[in-house]
């Protein structure tokens, strides 16, 4: 009578874990990352009244099983459900992530590492990556040249440091004129003759223009072999910087007549385009600036059809075996004094001409130039330092800035983790987990979570994997138990009262 009494109080016992369980759950059921627990029961210790024996032949007697009474149930475990997925929920914040399958971010508070399936994730004010509880989130960094990424014992991802809120600037090495020239054009004869610009920039990231002047080469009976008809000359009157500020001269004031007087900066004494060397000069008189060249650079058309031949240097033997559909400009010229040329931050600058044609149009001749290459791919087009304007992580949790220029840079990846027996891990609160001897170790590196057959959904969150459903029917079932569990002990104890009062 007293083993009934142990057992109802060891019923009740379960149950009531099982309830705190299910309560946890639905407390749970909008926990973002949360993984809902089962609660399975087992019978415990037997009290053996009679032992099984076998038959015997001699004596006639059959086999008799043992007699054994239990003395209650225990929970054997309390199980957490890792490998269902919750639903999803869209954010659409870019620093929100949801894993697609077993796998789970890596992340450090206290010097240890946990894991989690929560990837509401955003920037401290150090920069550093992190959960809404405080924890780094932990991946890899990106080598010194910021092209790849290092596959390193996973650190803190500090995507907002200092020197990733600015992209440097690059020089632009490449770009083309476009348009076409028109031969009625008056001011091909002129003698400013038709003026084109090509922009680009510096290794510092300032901007300039080119100015060219494009002026008909006229063929007479004379000079038909040197200057044959649809040629064109090309030359350079000046660079100047975003200002409008020539590089090559600037106006001084002289203090005590406060005239204005033109004088060369010494930036460089002289430079090359085409192969052909251009000396910025002022004439002492006139105060008028000028850039003198020691030959002349050459455009050629074919004037039965229009299309563009060449465009060379000098002449052909000064520019063999370089790029007749280009010129580059060399801005390497000597110094004066301390400004030598292997200072100046100026890259060489390739300029195609090749699509430019020579049809009758309006009279007027249409030329404009971009930087970059002829072939639309973006290649040296050059660019200002760019400041941070936003983060981006892809599929395989790369982690992308960008920025005002234009460009995007590599800051590192979110590295996950995968384990032999994940239903083995420990919650320890946060929607975070620890590893246990039954769980398996994390190798201190991490895995890409393409490799895991995974992917990482930005954007959105993995919501609690708690089914209402599930749980309501649970607490049914618990709560008859318990009341089950109960109603033993009050039974037992009737039939203990009524053994008292036999002695009455």
């Amino acid at each position: 009578m007293m083993r009934s009494l142990y057992s109802g109080v060891a019923g009740l016992k379960v149950h009531q874990t099982k309830m705190d369980v299910i309560g946890n759950n639905i407390a749970n059921v909008n926990t973002v990352g949360f993984k809902s627990s089962t609660v399975n029961f087992s019978d415990v210790l037997y009290q053996t009244t009679q032992a099984a024996s076998g038959a015997n032949e001699t004596t006639g007697i059959t086999g008799q099983n043992a007699k054994q009474i239990g003395i209650g149930s225990q929970v054997s475990s309390i199980t957490t459900t890792v490998d269902s997925t919750g639903g999803t929920q869209r954010t659409d914040n870019a620093l929100d992530c949801m894993i697609s399958g077993d796998a789970f971010f890596i992340v450090n508070m206290g010097g240890a590492n946990y894991y989690t399936k929560a990837g509401s994730f955003n920037v401290d004010a150090a920069g550093t990556l992190c959960t809404a509880a405080g924890a780094a989130v932990m991946g890899w960094q990106v080598n010194q040249e910021g092209t790849d990424i290092v596959r390193d014992n996973v650190s803190k991802l500090t995507v907002m440091s200092p020197e990733n809120m600015a992209s440097e600037p690059e020089a632009t090495t490449k770009a083309y004129v476009t348009g076409n020239v028109d031969a009625s054009d008056t001011s091909l004869a002129a003698e400013s003759g038709v003026a084109m610009q090509v922009s680009f920039y510096d290794n510092l990231g300032n901007s300039y223009n080119l100015k060219l002047s494009l002026k008909s080469n006229t063929a007479t009976e004379d000079n038909a072999e040197e200057n044959p008809k649809g040629t064109y000359t090309i030359g350079i009157t000046d660079i100047v910087d975003s200002k409008g500020k020539s590089i090559f001269w600037e106006t001084k004031i002289d203090e005590e007549t406060k005239q204005e007087t033109k004088q060369l900066t010494g930036i460089m004494e002289s430079f090359t385009f085409g192969g052909v060397t251009f000396t910025p000069a002022l004439d002492e008189e006139s105060g008028d600036f000028t850039i003198n060249a020691d030959a002349s650079c050459l455009m050629s058309f074919n004037t039965a059809t229009g299309a563009f031949i060449s465009v060379t240097g000098a002449d052909a033997a000064d520019t063999e075996g370089t790029n007749t559909n280009a010129l580059t400009l060399s801005l390497a010229g000597g110094g004066e004094g301390d400004n030598e040329a292997s200072t100046l931050p100026f890259e060489d600058l390739e300029i195609d001409f090749s699509t430019i044609t020579q049809y009758a149009s309006s009279g007027k001749c249409s030329l404009e130039s971009q930087r970059g290459n002829v072939d639309g791919s973006g290649e040296g087009v050059g660019r200002t330092m760019g400041e941070m304007t936003g983060l981006s992580i892809d599929a395989s949790g790369k982690i992308y800035g960008s920025y005002d220029n234009g460009t995007t840079k590599l800051l590192g990846q979110i590295a996950v983790a995968t384990f032999a027996n994940a239903t083995g891990l420990e919650a320890i609160g946060d929607s975070m987990f620890a590893t246990t001897q039954n769980s398996g170790d994390f190798d201190g590196v991490g895995k890409d979570i393409t490799e895991t057959g995974g992917s990482l959904t930005t954007g959105v969150l993995e919501m609690s994997n708690v089914d209402l459903s599930t749980e309501f029917t649970q607490m049914i079932t618990t709560q008859r138990g318990f009341q089950a569990n109960s109603k033993i002990i009050t039974t037992s104890d009737t039939l203990l009262e009524e053994l008292i009062s036999l002695k009455r």
